[in-house]
C-alpha cells in the first residue's frame, strides 16, 4: 500500500491533536540509569500510564467523540472494551455531555470496570469471546441508536493514538526508534505514521502468547488470534483491518516478550521508576530486555500505554512469581 493510500495521514494526526490538546495532560517524558544500562541504549519513556483514564485509550477516544456531528451524538456512544477504551470513551462522552454504554466482558479486570462505572457509563456484562461482545453490542447499538465508537479499528482512534507519538519527537526529536504495544493495533499504527513522516522506526512489541500481529505482518496477512494466553489483558484483542494496512504499509517491525518478561518488566517500573504500570504497558520494555543487541537504537522511546493494573493480582504475581496475573 502506497503512502497517499493510508486511511490515516500525518495530517490527520495534527487535527485530532489541535481537537483534543485543550483536554488532554500532555505526558511526561522519563529516565532511567539502571534501565539504560539493562536495554544497553538510551530509553525516554513517554508516561501515557499518568493520561487522563490511566491511558493513551483517552486520545483516540476523544478525538473520535469530539468528530462527531450533534446528529450522530445525540443519542451517545456505545463500544465493546475489556477496560481502558471503555474508560476513556466514558470520559469523552462526559465531556461532549453524551451518553456511554460499554459491553464489558465478564473477565475484565476489576480496577478498570470500576473505572468504567466511576466516570459514569453505563455496563452491559458479555460472554468473554469477540462473537459475545459484538452481539451484545449490536443489541444495545439497536436499542439506543447509540453511535458505535471502535476500540482500535478506526481512522479517528488512530489518528487520536498517534498524537502521543506526534508529542514524543515534539519532545525527543533526536530518537531512533520507537517501542509500542500492540494488541488491536490503534496505537501501534497511529505511531507508525507519525513515525514514518519523521523518519523513525517502530517497534510493536507484543505478548508471545498473544502473536496475531508478529504472524499477521510475518505472512503479509491477517492472522486469526488463537486462545490468547498472556497477563497483559489489553493485548489479547485481534488485530483490527485498518491497524493492519498501516503497519504493514510502515515496515513495523513486531518483537515479543516472554511472560516471566513481561512481570519483571512491570516490576522494574515499580521498583526503579516509582511508576504503576499495568502488564500491557510493561510489554515493551519486557521486548527490549529480551531483543538481541541489533535490534535495538541507540537512542529509544517507549511508550508506556496504561497503568490501570490490578494491584491485588500483581502483588500476588510479584510474590509467587506467577505469570497469571
Amino acid at each position: 500500500m502506497a503512502s497517499s493510500e493510508l486511511r490515516v495521514s500525518i495530517d490527520d494526526v495534527r487535527a485530532a491533536h489541535a481537537r483534543i490538546a485543550p483536554h488532554i495532560h500532555r505526558t511526561a517524558l522519563l529516565t532511567s540509569r539502571t534501565i539504560d544500562e539493562r536495554v544497553g541504549a538510551r530509553v525516554t519513556f513517554k508516561c501515557e500510564n499518568l493520561q487522563r483514564g490511566g491511558a493513551f485509550k483517552m486520545r483516540g477516544a476523544l478525538n473520535a467523540v469530539l468528530s462527531l456531528s450533534d446528529a450522530q451524538a445525540a443519542a451517545g456512544v456505545a463500544t465493546h472494551s475489556s477496560g481502558n477504551h471503555g474508560a476513556a470513551l466514558a470520559i469523552a462522552a462526559g465531556i461532549r455531555g453524551i451518553a456511554a454504554y460499554i459491553v464489558v466482558p465478564d473477565n475484565a479486570p476489576r480496577v478498570k470496570r470500576a473505572a468504567i462505572e466511576g466516570y459514569g457509563a453505563t455496563i452491559i456484562e458479555c460472554a468473554a469471546n469477540v462473537a459475545a461482545r459484538e452481539a451484545t453490542l449490536a443489541d444495545v447499538v439497536a436499542r439506543t441508536g447509540a453511535h458505535f465508537v471502535p476500540p482500535y479499528d478506526d481512522a479517528r482512534i488512530v489518528a487520536g493514538a498517534g498524537t502521543a507519538a506526534l508529542e514524543l519527537l515534539e519532545d525527543a526529536p533526536d530518537l531512533e526508534q520507537i517501542w509500542v504495544p500492540v494488541g488491536g493495533g490503534g496505537l501501534a499504527s497511529g505511531c507508525a505514521v507519525v513515525a514514518r513522516h519523521a523518519g523513525v522506526a517502530v517497534v510493536a512489541a507484543e505478548p508471545a502468547g498473544a502473536d496475531d500481529a508478529f504472524r499477521s505482518l510475518a505472512n503479509g496477512a491477517i492472522a486469526p488470534m488463537l486462545n490468547p494466553q498472556t497477563m497483559a489483558d489489553g493485548l489479547r484483542t485481534p488485530l483490527g483491518r485498518i491497524n493492519f494496512d498501516i503497519l504493514a504499509a510502515c515496515g513495523v517491525t513486531v518483537s515479543l516478550a516472554s511472560e516471566a518478561g513481561i512481570l519483571a518488566a512491570t516490576r522494574l517500573f515499580f521498583e526503579r521508576m516509582k511508576l504503576v504500570v499495568e502488564p500491557s504497558g510493561a510489554v515493551p520494555l519486557a521486548a527490549l530486555l529480551e531483543a538481541p543487541a541489533a535490534k535495538k537504537g541507540r537512542r529509544i522511546g517507549v511508550i508506556i500505554s496504561g497503568g490501570n493494573a490490578d494491584l491485588d493480582a500483581l502483588l500476588t504475581a510479584f510474590n509467587a512469581g506467577d505469570t497469571r496475573c
